[in-house]
């Protein structure tokens, strides 16, 4: 083990594997350490055994009236073994992943903006540069520590403070959302930048000897949150730049920060699990943590997900309450937390408030245009590791919300309101529609393979209920037990394990669902073994561009899920179909398919994370933790037509950065994208960065930028 001092702070970072990557992730061990404390490193919390669609594939064949005999000696072991191990995955005939529902074909989607036109794609590299297509540029709009809030004080590395911080654009910028200046409106000359701040990286943040142990942690802490300000149009079209914060030029700007009070809401709000000495109502909140991505809802408030915020927590010098020894256990929560906020705030300190993990990992509602508000946290959404939460509004006007649980083995939910969606722009109605996560079903998901005898990776799947604002349907449990429980909810009712459901949203021009599954170092293990949904236990990476393949154990490169509601509900109902549009890799590697287009004619996409949609309905996925030896980027995918499934790099990010948002608006001329840790690679330092970019500084900085066509 090596370490490396941080201001009087040992904090370990562990290699393992070779490129710097942990053996067991595919990102550099640095930055696992700081965005989700090495959960790799751990067995996955999902220990169930349930939920592995081969299970299902006998009953499915058995209705179409097949032999058993001639499935298990055929294709139900076809499955694992098509891409199990390294050998199989070179020889053995490919199943044809894709194609439910079926997709007519055609000359391609219509042509919207500039952002939809033919492009040429990027090249792999390795640059310290955001790198775009060719005709196309990118600019700054806001970087880590620039004025958010008006009197915020111009940014200094040696002079930060926890009170500049909470008035500051925080550190690692993840979620971006873009909304006109007043709601209800278009996009004008001026509008609302939205951005989650995930997660703090002290070795990269302070220099080293100025700062006391006490002064790192308060000042990463007010580094997290959330920010909203206002941006205005540049010169060239699809460009935007930051307003300078001031209190009448920017009245809606705002830091959401550790001290900033959140309103519980939802049937589990005021139970006893989520009180604390500080909070004996149970209602209240101080702050948002490790928000990842999110969604803007129709009524114009946005949706950020808690993600991995069981690593803030520790037990200082007493024991864990062993009333929640199975709730700790199920949310990665082991008392050995890798912040240390505990000795600058007890409420981190499990000893002293057990409760206080409960009031975190929720789905969190903000609405940019009520800046005296307090934002609201919704348990009616369940608890667990939110990657985000996006709505679709059903065809009975009911809001539907579908997320994703990040870690390996876990689940897809989703939620519908219980009230319809009021689709006016008045103050009235839009405090009738921030009440709709309030009230309604929340379920998960489980998919059922047909078996790939047809050549296909595809299926059924059926919504099941765990519970509504009044009933619980999970036999044993509270509906207050579900809801901050959900983990241990689902478990009793066998939903299907995932590989890291990451973003999940719905495609305004065709309805579907798309689904980022990341990767699972652990898929192809005795605990988690290869199905039809997830059906590579060895995957081939890269160590560098043009390096050759060699093979990783598990799945290494990730999925795109797509999903159709097929009930007589729609979106509301509890049926749908599912295919992989995409199993992710090497063009080169036999495990990959890309929609079924020409794999002589894509680019290599490793570790889907967001998604976002243009206005013709091309995917746009972001990427983290790229194992094919290129920095990490953005790519664009057609989703129907004779181009479906045609992936084209539009961007890379910096060395060492993850390319989180995206989100393509504007009228399909601007493309942000959230850079995120960049530089963020085993043995850099503040003195000794290995990036510099946006190279504004002699150190990295985190930025949003944006990326549009050279006029």
């Amino acid at each position: 083990m090596t370490t490396r001092p941080i201001n009087r702070r040992l904090l370990p970072i562990t290699p393992v594997g070779g490129g710097g990557a942990h053996g067991r992730s595919s990102r550099d061990p640095m930055t696992c350490l700081f965005r989700c404390g090495n959960a790799c490193d751990h067995p996955e919390p999902n220990r169930t055994e349930h939920g592995h669609v081969q299970d299902e594939i006998a009953k499915v064949v058995g209705r179409r009236g097949l032999l058993k005999s001639s499935l298990l000696g055929g294709s139900v072991l076809a499955v694992g073994a098509t891409v199990g191990t390294a050998g199989s995955a070179a020889a053995a005939p490919q199943p044809r992943p894709g194609g439910t529902p079926p997709v007519k074909p055609g000359r391609g989607p219509a042509k919207g903006g500039d952002l939809t036109r033919e492009i040429a794609a990027v090249t792999p590299n390795r640059r310290d540069a955001v790198v775009t297509a060719p005709g196309y540029t990118s600019s700054v709009v806001v970087r880590w520590g620039d004025p958010v809030e008006p009197g915020a004080p111009e940014f200094d590395p040696r002079k930060q403070t926890a009170a500049a911080a909470r008035t500051q654009f925080g550190y690692n910028n993840d979620y971006v959302g873009l909304l006109p200046l007043r709601p209800g409106s278009k996009l004008g000359d001026e509008a609302l930048l939205v951005c989650n701040h995930e997660y703090s990286d002290e070795v990269l943040m302070f220099p080293t000897g100025v700062y006391s142990d006490e002064q790192v942690k308060t000042i990463a802490m007010s580094n997290h949150g959330m920010s909203v300000l206002r941006v205005r149009r540049g010169v060239v079209p699809g460009s935007w730049k930051r307003v300078a914060p001031g209190a009448r030029t920017t009245p809606e700007n705002r830091r959401l920060h550790i001290g900033t009070t959140f309103v519980v809401d939802g049937p589990a709000a005021g139970d006893p699990r989520l009180r604390t000495s500080a909070d004996p109502s149970g209602t209240k909140v101080l702050g948002t943590l490790n928000n990842c991505a999110g969604g803007t809802t129709p009524w114009g408030t946005v949706l950020s997900g808690e993600e991995n915020f069981n690593q803030y927590f520790d037990k200082g010098a007493g024991a864990l309450d062993s009333r929640y020894a199975a709730a700790y256990a199920r949310y990665g929560i082991t008392g050995s937390g890798t912040k240390g906020w505990s000795t600058v705030d007890p409420r981190f300190d499990l000893s002293k408030e057990p409760h206080e993990p409960h009031r975190f990992g929720w789905i969190v509602e903000v609405d940019p245009y009520a800046p005296g508000e307090a934002p609201r946290k919704h348990t009616m959404l369940g608890r667990f590791k939110h990657e985000g939460a996006n709505i679709h509004v059903a065809q009975d006007g009911r809001a539907v919300a579908y997320m994703g649980d990040d870690e390996r083995g876990d689940y897809l939910y989703k939620f519908v309101s219980a009230a319809k969606v009021d689709k006016g722009s008045s103050a009235a109605a839009r405090q009738r529609n921030k009440q709709l996560l309030s009230k309604g079903t929340l379920y998960v998901a489980k998919l059922v393979g047909d078996g790939t005898q047809d050549g296909q990776h595809d299926g059924t799947g059926t919504w099941i209920p765990l519970c509504s604002d009044t009933q619980s349907f999970v036999p044993g449990m509270s509906v207050a037990d579900v809801l901050i429980l959900t983990r241990l909810a689902a478990d009793k009712v066998s939903p299907t394990r995932m590989d890291r459901p990451e973003d999940v949203e719905p495609n305004p021009v065709n309805g579907r669902i798309y689904a980022a599954l990341t990767n699972n170092s652990n898929r192809g293990s005795a605990s988690l073994p290869t199905d039809e949904a997830n059906p590579v236990g060895s995957s081939m990476v890269r160590s560098g561009p043009g390096a050759p393949l060699t093979s990783a154990s598990g799945n290494r490169n990730g999925y795109v899920l797509e999903m159709t509601e097929t009930g007589r509900e729609g979106h509301a109902g509890t049926s749908f179909a599912w295919n992989l549009l995409l199993v992710c890799g090497d063009p080169a590697a036999a495990e990959t398919w890309f929609g079924g287009f020409d794999k002589s004619k894509v680019s290599p996409i490793s570790c889907p994370d967001n998604v976002a949609f243009d206005s013709v309905g091309n995917l746009w996925i972001s990427t983290d933790g790229n194992v094919l030896g290129s920095n990490d980027g953005v790519f664009r995918v057609p989703t129907s037509g004779r181009e479906r499934g045609r992936v084209q790099q539009f961007l890379t990010v910096p060395k060492g950065a993850e390319a989180c948002g995206p989100l393509v608006t504007d009228s399909d001329r601007s493309l942000f994208v959230a850079v995120q840790h960049p530089g963020e690679i085993s043995g850099a330092t503040f003195e000794a960065p290995a990036s510099t970019w946006p190279h504004t500084d002699d150190f990295p900085r985190p930025s949003v930028v944006v990326a549009y066509q050279d006029r």
